[in-house]
């Protein structure tokens, strides 16, 4: 089964009430340039339902892009499962914890590190680092250039808002 006729099944099954099979959206707001954007809670989280379907068939996380800027870019994450170790040399991540819990590490040094694009290095592990539990309702910044990894109880999950902000040209 191909990804897309998976996301109409999953979107159908979480609201039967949508009239036939719908494509799922990329752009949660698509307002004209200078338009205010505003996601409440509530609507943050009916859609992370989508992606906790998504990732239940996956390998445990999802995520989506819901608005892209000229200097940042907006997303919802949700996670099952441990994350791979990240880190981006021009854009910080700010995280803002709707729903579960989960460990942020960051600092240390990169076992596995892999260039995967510009600017972005993913790694297996983090040998040293800080370690910082998050809750819902907590806000974390993860400053360009400095190492991070989610990590997720088996037993729990991580409902993030997440902003990618462009600090470095």
């Amino acid at each position: 089964m191909d990804s897309d006729t998976l996301s109409k099944r999953i979107l159908k099954e979480i609201n039967p009430e949508l009239p036939g099979p719908q494509a799922p959206r990329r752009d949660v707001h698509k307002d004209a340039p200078g338009q205010l954007d505003h996601w409440s809670p509530a609507i943050l989280l009916e859609r992370a339902a989508y992606l906790r379907k998504l990732a239940k068939h996956s390998d445990g996380s999802a995520s989506e892009t819901l608005k892209e800027y000229p200097r940042h870019l907006t997303m919802l994450s949700f996670r099952s499962r441990d994350g791979v170790v990240e880190l981006h040399e021009n854009f910080a991540d700010l995280f803002y914890v709707l729903d579960g819990r989960a460990t942020l590490l960051t600092g240390g040094t990169i076992e596995g590190a892999e260039t995967i694009g510009p600017g972005e290095i993913r790694g297996v592990s983090i040998k040293g680092g800080t370690r910082q539990e998050l809750r819902a309702g907590d806000v974390a910044h993860v400053p360009a250039g400095l190492p991070h990894q989610m990590l997720v109880p088996s037993d729990k999950t991580i409902t993030s808002f997440l902003m990618k902000i462009q600090e470095k040209p």
